[in-house]
């Protein structure tokens, strides 16, 4: 009997130890509450009568219609109020779910903005970019000197960038600049290249000029001297000699005009 005890103390130990208020209580940042009930159902027994209706003998021998009581076990439900401690979070703070023992969740009575999260009542983390109670402020990163720039900072919505003067560009970790590589410019002629190839050209060209004026001479030697004296490639026929010599002018014109040209490409050479 002494053993029926001690177990049942036990048992009623363990029940006071986990019961709703304990649980309720067990968590972070919970403020109890005023006491609260509420309905419990339950099944109770209770004593019912029937009555039972039967014929008896009455006076004058006489058939009667009576009743007779009879009580048998009934069971109804029935409810009574149970109290129950009602323990809520703490202001500025919820649950995260229904099933949660601690109030862990802050409460921010301005919504945090542009990515913040509330870490406690009415204060926002902000991420890089934003501050301000909700986050709404953006953060001028150009007004300092951490933004690293090399020449320009333009600040943008919750960031910034860098950029350069004309004439320079970003290098590859995008805030230094650069010079621009130049334009390739046009090959110019060295003292010792092309110059001096044209001048051999040139002379090459006028030597040829005088030995073509020393042909036309010959061929028109005939006409002033009336004797055959003509080159050996021109026939003795007076139009054949005057169709070569209009030829050898024609050539001498065309020479004339190419030392012309290269003389210009001279005069106009930045050497």
């Amino acid at each position: 009997m002494r053993r029926v005890g001690c177990l049942l103390s036990g048992l009623l130990f363990i029940l006071s130890a986990t019961s709703t208020d304990g649980f309720a209580r067990a968590g972070r940042r919970v403020c109890a509450a005023a006491p609260q009930s509420r309905a419990a159902a339950y099944t109770e027994s209770h004593i019912q009568p029937v009555y039972q209706p039967y014929l008896t003998t009455c006076q004058g021998h006489r058939l009667c219609s009576t009743y007779r009581t009879i009580y048998k076990v009934a069971y109804r439900q029935a409810y009574r109020q149970l109290p129950q401690p009602a323990a809520s979070c703490c202001p500025g703070w919820s649950r995260a779910n229904s099933h949660a023992l601690s109030c862990n969740r802050a409460l921010c009575w301005v919504p945090c903005q542009n990515g913040g999260s509330c870490i406690f009542p009415g204060r926002c983390a902000c991420p890089p970019g934003w501050m301000g109670q909700a986050c709404q402020t953006d953060v001028d990163e150009c007004a300092g000197q951490s933004h690293g720039c090399g020449q320009l900072c333009i600040n943008t919505a919750g960031s910034y960038r860098c950029a350069c003067r004309d004439g320079f560009s970003l290098a590859a970790d995008n805030k230094l600049c650069q010079p621009l590589v130049p334009a390739a410019k046009p090959e110019t002629f060295s003292q010792a290249g092309p110059p001096s190839e044209m001048k051999e050209e040139m002379k090459d060209l006028k030597s040829r000029v005088e030995a073509l004026e020393q042909k036309l001479q010959l061929v028109l030697a005939p006409f002033h001297n009336l004797m055959p004296s003509a080159p050996e490639d021109v026939g003795t026929d007076p139009i054949s000699r005057l169709s070569h010599s209009l030829q050898q002018l024609d050539r001498i014109d065309s020479l004339s005009e190419q030392i012309s040209f290269l003389e210009e490409r001279l005069e106009t050479c930045k050497c």
